[in-house]
Order: C-alpha cells, then structure tokens, then sequence
C-alpha cells in the first residue's frame, strides 16, 4: 500500500515539474521574443497610445449622449490595427466646421445631403431606398490651396464620424506583405469604429495609375485596397457599413481609373470667383483690426485677389496685418521704450496699402509670374 502511495505521489510530482518547466518555456520563449524583437518596443507603445485614443472616442461618445453596444475602449485590436488606430482623431478634436469654409456652400450642401444625413441618420434613407446609402467614395480635386483639406476635415467633424487621417508612411513597411496588412486593418477598424470617415489626402501618391514598370509591392497593395473597398458593398446584419473614403488630389489624371471607379462623388474645389472670395476674406479677417477712416476697401481687395487661392489669400492677409504692428514696433524702439508696455488700441487698423507689399519670399501657388508681378505693382 505504502509502495502503490510513493509511485502517485512520484506520478504527481514528475507532471508538476513537466508543467512547471512547460510553463517556464514558455516564458523564457515569450521573454527572449521580445528582447530580440526589434520593434517590441514600438508595439506597445502603439498599443498604449490606441488605447488612449480609443478611450478618448468614448469620452466623446458620453459627452454627445451617444451610446453604443460595445465600449470602443474593449475592443480587441490586432498589432496591424494598432498602428491605424494611431491615425484616428475624434471629431471633438478637429477644430474645423463648415463656418470656417468660405465660398464653398454649393459643395457643402451636397456633402450633407449625400455623405453627413446618410452616416449620422441612415435609417431615413436606408426604409425609402437602398439607392440613398452613403457612397462608399468621395473625391475633391482641384488646384492647391483651395480649401480640398480643409473642407475633409469639417466633413468630419459636422458628421461625428471618427477621422482616419490615413498617411501614405503608415502603409509603408520593411517587411514583405505587412503593407497588405495594414490595408485589411485600415478597413477592418474603421468597420469596427463606424461610422468612419478614412481621409487620403494627395491620393495620387498612392492609388496613382498601374504600370508594368510599377513594383510589385505597391501592385500588391492597390489590389488590396480594392478588394477591401470592394467589400464595403457587402452587408452585416442586413445593413450596409457606415464607412466613406474620401480622397483629395489635385492630380486627378494620375489616378487609376479603377481608383476613380470607386469614387463615384466627386466635388471640384476650383479657384474662388469674385463672390466668393469676399466670403473668404470676411472669414480671414473677422478678428483681424481694420481701418476705420476710409482706408480699407473690401471689395477693392477682392479685386485685387482676382486669381488666387483661399490658402494664398490667408498668407497675404497675414503679410498685411503684421505691417502696423511693425510700424508700432519701429516707433517704440524710436522712442526707447519698451515693447512690455504695448497697447493695443495704439496699433492701427489694416489698410489697403498694406497688401501686397512685401516682394520678397511670395509664394502664390495657383497664380502665374506674371498675375502675381501685377498684383504686387498694384
């Protein structure tokens, strides 16, 4: 009896020392993994840092009474989207809405009607018709500056869609076939965080046209990107994902058309006319001090904006209201005395003259020499 209780006792011991070192294998495997690992390091920290982000899309949610089924906070990320959910940006935090958006009202009305109503209240659309889902792309194109990225943003932020600023870098990776990873986590955690807005500005760069002289990487992730986007057609629990790309570009012939087949929205932001741009100008200069004696004429100043950008015009408006504050500057130094004791009632208004003044380092994107050689004479 003895002799029987000694040999369970040895079995029992052997399978607590065989789970023991099972266990310790483990660890010493798991351990030197990640101490040869040379990017463990940049994988928690990416795990920390969606975490928080996800955390933070909560916060919003429980500020604007929204509830959800599942906390995004609880989510189960893999380490690919991970690395997306670092692109991620709450719409709280985009500081941007269609107010700041002169001149563009036609375009504004029409990405409510057929992106924002759709996402944000899709039953409305979705019990009169299928037809009236969200189109699964968006495209704005035209000449820089112009207000294309901008206009992405408050897109975002009018809509509560959480904003995948998507970088043409976070694809790129070292490892053979990680991009096309990272491809299927773009569209699998914006499935995740819907409704999700995946932004691709200069999407040229990287959806650009196919060629034989292309590498077979970036081939790879086109047609992986496609067949992703493709899969946004399909239906969960019989309704259709919440999810629009929308790209930006002002080389709309460098994409391929299959790109452009999918992108069945598409907005041209083109120069601003005459009405608009006294729009823009009254949104760049609502905080701005102005003279009060007859000096600054509004729509002299749209005429001599004839041509030029939103983004052009905001630094021209920039260069014109640091003239006075140089000309006080110079007038206290003159004086001895100390810039601490500034006020700024003292400070005038900005005049008409003021623009176009400095000749050095102009840098208007969208104008000719010449248009801005005139301009600057004027």
């Amino acid at each position: 009896m003895s002799h029987a209780g000694a040999k369970r006792s040895t079995r029992i011991l052997t399978d607590i020392l065989f789970i023991a070192a099972a266990v310790s294998a483990y660890f010493l495997i798991k351990y030197a993994m990640r101490r040869f690992d040379p990017e463990a390091d940049q994988k928690e920290e990416n795990r920390k840092r969606s975490s928080a982000i996800l955390r933070r899309l909560d916060n919003a949610d429980v500020d604007a009474g929204t509830k959800r089924d599942v906390k995004r906070a609880e989510l189960v990320l893999n380490p690919y989207e991970q690395t997306i959910a670092m692109e991620v940006v709450a719409p709280e935090d985009i500081q941007v809405s269609f107010e700041d958006i002169g001149g563009l009202g036609d375009i504004i009305e029409e990405l409510k009607e057929s992106v924002i109503y759709p996402l944000t209240v899709p039953h409305l659309f979705s019990d009169h018709s299928s037809l009236l889902s969200a189109p699964k792309g968006v495209l704005l194109y035209g000449p820089p500056g112009c207000g294309k990225t901008m206009l992405a943003k408050a897109l975002a932020h009018e809509s509560g869609a959480c904003f995948i600023n998507l970088h043409i870098s976070t694809l790129t990776e070292k490892w053979y076939g990680d991009s096309n990873k990272l491809v299927a986590a773009l569209f699998s955690l914006a499935r995740k965080l819907e409704p999700s807005i995946i932004f691709i500005d200069e999407i040229d760069a990287v959806l650009r046209s196919r060629s034989s002289s292309d590498h077979e990487a970036s081939t790879m992730v086109k047609a992986e990107f496609m067949t992703h986007w493709d899969g946004l057609l399909s239906t969960v629990d019989q309704r259709p994902p919440r999810i629009v790309v929308l790209g930006a570009t002002n080389r709309i012939q460098d994409i391929d058309e299959a790109i452009l087949r999918r992108l069945p929205k598409r907005f041209a932001v083109s120069l601003p006319n005459s009405e608009q741009r006294k729009r823009i100008l009254k949104i760049i200069l609502k905080d701005t001090k102005l003279d009060t004696t007859g000096r600054f004429d509004l729509d002299e100043l749209v005429k001599r904006t004839a041509g030029m950008s939103g983004s052009d015009m905001k630094e021209t408006c920039r260069d014109a209201a640091m003239i006075p504050i140089r000309e006080y500057i110079k007038e206290k130094k003159a004086k001895g005395e100390e810039l601490l004791s500034v006020k700024p009632d003292e400070v005038r208004g900005v005049r008409n003259d003021d623009f176009f003044r400095r000749k050095q380092g102009l840098s208007y994107s969208s104008l000719p020499d010449r248009s801005v050689e005139s301009l600057v004479l004027n």
